[in-house]
């Protein structure tokens, strides 16, 4: 099912796509393979094993997620293997995630404050250096 894209705003990469294109059937398990970062032989391999079990939902619940979710949107394709890995961590970990970030930042700030000072700094030994070039 298609949506107006002016009732979805941008895409997220936080949220749950199907994925069309390494779908086997929906694309459910593909999405959620996308989505947890797990292997999508295993999903489809899980989900064929609940779909055994006499009595599950699973089939109702896939048949749904195939239907409803939306697909994943064209400015999400063409990740890098370290951005999917980035997202599936913020996905599954968003407090830590944002800590991560947050102590890289730390360590740029400290790197820049460090560069400064040696720019700004009277430095006598390359005063000396330079005087002595002339």
């Amino acid at each position: 099912m298609a949506r107006s894209p002016h009732h979805e705003g941008p895409p997220r990469h936080t949220k749950f796509y199907r994925d069309k294109k390494n779908a086997k059937f929906l694309g459910v398990c593909a999405g959620i393979a996308d989505y947890t970062g797990f292997d999508v032989a295993l999903v489809r391999l899980g989900m064929v094993m609940t779909f055994l079990i006499p009595g599950s939902p699973t089939i109702l619940f896939y048949l749904l997620a195939g239907f409803f979710v939306p697909d994943r949107p064209y400015e999400l394709e063409g990740q890098t293997a370290d951005e999917q890995k980035f997202w599936q961590g913020v996905r599954a970990s968003p407090r830590k995630s944002a800590r991560q970030i947050h102590s890289q930042f730390r360590d740029i700030d400290r790197r820049l404050a460090d560069i400064e000072s040696f720019v700004t700094s009277e430095n006598r030994v390359l005063a000396q250096q330079i005087d002595d070039l002339k």
